[in-house]
């Protein structure tokens, strides 16, 4: 079993840059796979990144170059560095976790708003 609890999400101006934070706690084993979705109106759910226990990243091609997630281990902590936001980029960001897959457990979710 895993909790997760997002923050730094936000108003933030096209161009700007934001820092998401989860904070995990639980059983590690069910930690191996970590990331971040959003969802925003009238969109599909998507996939913004995902990052395993040993560092292995993948990126949704809308966010490549622009978003890294990493995570301390020590600290069952995982983050997303937004920078070079777009409008496009608001929505509603989830923190998830898995032992196999990163969509066993999710969080209640932070909100991004992008000014234009």
């Amino acid at each position: 079993q895993v909790q997760l609890v997002e923050s730094g999400g936000g108003l933030v101006q096209a161009g700007g840059s934001l820092r998401l934070s989860c904070a995990a706690s639980g059983d590690t084993f069910s930690m191996h796979v970590m990331g971040w979705y959003r969802q925003a109106p009238g969109k599909q759910r998507e996939l913004v990144a995902g990052i395993t226990r040993g560092g292995t990243t993948n990126y949704a091609d809308s966010v490549k170059g622009r978003f890294t997630i990493s995570r301390d281990n020590a600290k069952n902590t995982v983050y997303l560095q937004m920078n070079y936001l777009k409008f496009e980029d608001t929505a509603i960001y989830y923190c998830t976790a898995g032992p196999y897959s990163v969509e066993k457990y999710w969080g209640q979710g932070t909100p991004v708003t992008v000014s234009s």
